[in-house]
């Protein structure tokens, strides 16, 4: 007898203790849920809720059955006698997309296996058939400089410059999210692709089937989210260092860019400049009248972003009162103490509605109201002082099952808070984020990375796999954060190659803890925490100098098309940093190509990643000619070519002949 059956317009199945359900769940995609002993319920962590969705078919036949919302068809075939089914996915054309293992014979494995944890939930195991030669993109940033995933185990689990976003794209035509925030791992082996989940309430994801990875990427968009419009001052240069420790300091810096005619849309005061963390205001000593200075700076055409961590200190002057009504994520076990940086600390629990308006209400209060209209969120992996994942509650639940929308939450903190306050373009730095972070305004940077030419070759691929898994919005510490001597040159060229690519990079922000240190104190003697040294664009000498500027002058003329830009990031959900690929699907090349990229649909980037690099070979896709945007040099598509790029310049290339009015003018 079938066990299949039809509920709420999806099609199930039950047997061995097992529930499952596979339903439409946005364009061309399915959603399936699985839940031991128990039916499925519809969790919204990521995904949004089905909006003038399509029903789809479901045809059900004795031992199989099907369901098919236009591109992509879910089959379930009965195995073990009936006890079990295998399910597969396939195009409307008939091709295997993605299948869940079979049982092996006398091997008697499982495809979903649910294995019971004492407090009454589960630790969760997926595995499907690998396809040997598939190639893997997305799953948000990890330090390392591999572009196709396949044959890559990843932590599904957030730390400083990681965010673990559970969203890949397949170029065998599909896109797959992990729609579950719980601490785990995924394996992109060459036998078997096995996604894994240390504490998990059941199992959840969704599937898409597409022709082209540009449509893949929009089905995503539509179902998670897309961000904001980015307001006109996220298109310039921003300028920061750690830290600008006092207001008088800041202003001087403002005021010199202007003194200049440098263009500057942003100045960042960052951490400590409060009393304690969690006190979320200025301190007096340092910052005596905040409303004068931001003021002052919007005279001058500049938007002041003001740093918040989620950490509040132990004596901090709203502990007490967090702690009192559970704001605060809670230790299960020793001492609840998370972090001590700075003083001791817990952070705030941002999965919990009263405790993010209560965050929003101080910052509101201390800093919007004075005219901030930006935030920079840091530590909101959160930075565990031990990323000991197992050992915190939240109010959504264990660390361990919800953790990974952390970051998520905290940026939606801002977001409602922001939006109620009547803000319509909301965007706010976050150091992480996850799987629908993008739909409240986060702008994601990689994390405090060391300065190096190996560092910024990771964070090419970084950018881009960000892209891929839904985070249109993302940027680095131009430099890198650890480390860097002004006076070094051999810093210096890092900076300037760092700096080139920065232009092209969703938001170019400078940014870095520079040598040497400055120990600061108060007035009655008590240390203040340290700031670095020098980082504007003048502290880097004089050849730097004239070539940063420069930049900056390309970046602001270059403002109407990175507008453009971003109201297709707005409109569809379309990522700023392309892979080749989502230009070039059809070219195998452009799928290998992960230290070059398009800005947009028409600049083709390729960043100088090594030390005394004065030239570079560059693909140039078929059927289009390029322009070099310095030389006007223009060549044929559908070859690699030697560029060369001394250190005033990098190989950038407009797509086609006909170039915007910006283009035409000597920069």
């Amino acid at each position: 007898m079938s066990k299949y059956y039809v509920k709420d317009n999806a099609l199930c199945w039950k047997g061995k203790g097992e529930y499952l359900k596979i339903e439409s769940w946005g364009t061309n995609a399915l959603r399936v849920t699985g839940s031991y002993m128990k039916e499925p319920v519809t969790h919204s962590f990521s995904l949004l809720e089905k909006d003038n969705c399509e029903n789809g078919s479901i045809n059900i036949l004795e031992n199989k059955a099907q369901i098919q919302n236009g591109n992509i068809v879910g089959v379930l075939e009965q195995i073990d006698g009936g006890r079990s089914v295998r399910i597969s996915f396939y195009d409307a054309a008939g091709k295997l997309l993605l299948r869940e293992i079979s049982r092996g014979g006398a091997l008697n494995l499982k495809a979903r296996n649910y294995k019971p944890r004492i407090n009454g939930d589960i630790e969760l195991e997926m595995n499907f058939d690998s396809i040997p030669d598939e190639k893997i993109y997305g799953m948000g940033q990890y330090q390392q400089d591999n572009f196709n995933l396949k044959n890559c185990t990843l932590e599904l689990a957030h730390r400083n410059s990681q965010a673990s976003i559970p969203f890949y794209l397949s170029d065998v035509g599909y896109g797959f999210l992990w729609h579950n925030p719980s601490i785990g791992q995924v394996n992109f082996s060459s036998n078997i692709t096995q996604w894994k989940s240390n504490n998990s309430l059941q199992l959840d994801y969704w599937i898409t089937a597409e022709e082209t990875p540009i449509k893949i990427l929009e089905n995503y968009s539509e179902v998670t989210g897309k961000v904001p419009m980015m307001p006109e001052y996220g298109l310039g240069f921003w300028q920061c260092k750690l830290r600008y420790w006092n207001q008088e300091q800041l202003l001087q810096v403002a005021r010199e860019y202007k003194n200049r005619q440098i263009p500057i849309d942003i100045i960042v005061c960052d951490f400590f400049h409060w009393p304690k963390m969690g006190d979320f205001r200025f301190e007096k000593e340092f910052f005596p009248d905040p409303k004068a200075m931001v003021s002052e700076l919007k005279q001058l055409g500049i938007e002041l972003m003001i740093s918040v961590w989620p950490q509040i200190d132990l004596t901090s002057e709203n502990y007490q009162e967090m702690e009192d009504n559970n704001y605060l994520i809670r230790a299960e076990r020793g001492m609840f103490i998370s972090m001590g940086f700075g003083g001791y600390s817990n952070f705030f629990d941002a999965t919990n509605p009263e405790a993010r308006a209560y965050v929003w209400k101080k910052c509101k209060d201390n800093y919007y109201d004075y005219g901030v209209k930006t935030f920079w969120l840091d530590e909101a992996e959160p930075e565990f002082g031990e990323y000991d994942y197992d050992n915190y509650r939240c109010y959504l639940g264990p660390y361990s099952q919800i953790g990974n929308i952390y970051p998520q939450k905290f940026s939606q903190t801002f977001y409602e808070g922001m939006r109620d306050a009547g803000e319509l373009n909301v965007m706010n730095l976050v150091r992480c984020a996850w799987s629908g972070s993008q739909r409240y305004g986060a702008l994601v940077w990689s994390g405090d990375i060391e300065s190096s030419f190996i560092s910024l070759r990771k964070q090419v691929v970084s950018g881009l796999q960000m892209a891929i898994a839904g985070i249109p919005w993302w940027t680095t510490d131009i430099g890198g954060f650890h480390g860097g001597d002004p006076s070094d040159p051999s810093f210096r060229e890092l900076l300037i190659r760092w700096f080139q690519w920065g232009t092209f990079c969703p938001v170019m922000r400078l940014h870095g803890d520079r040598k040497p240190t400055e120990h600061l104190s108060y007035e009655d003697g008590r240390s203040n925490l340290f700031t670095g040294g020098d980082n504007e664009i003048w502290s880097f000498g004089d050849q730097a100098y004239p070539i940063l500027k420069r930049f900056i002058e390309l970046r602001e003329k270059m403002r109407p098309y990175t507008r453009e830009v971003m109201k297709l990031a707005h409109k569809n959900g379309h990522p700023v940093m392309r892979p080749m690929f989502l230009e070039f699907p059809a070219d195998p090349t452009s799928w290998e190509n992960g230290d070059q990229y398009m800005f947009g649909p028409n600049l083709l980037i390729a960043p100088i990643l090594e030390a005394g690099q004065t030239e570079r070979k560059v693909y140039l896709p078929s059927g289009s000619k390029w322009t070099n945007i310095f030389t006007r040099e223009v060549m044929e598509g559908g070859k690699e070519v030697l560029v060369s790029a001394d250190i005033t310049t990098i190989p950038v290339f407009w797509k086609d002949i006909t170039a915007p009015d910006w283009l035409s003018k000597d920069f």
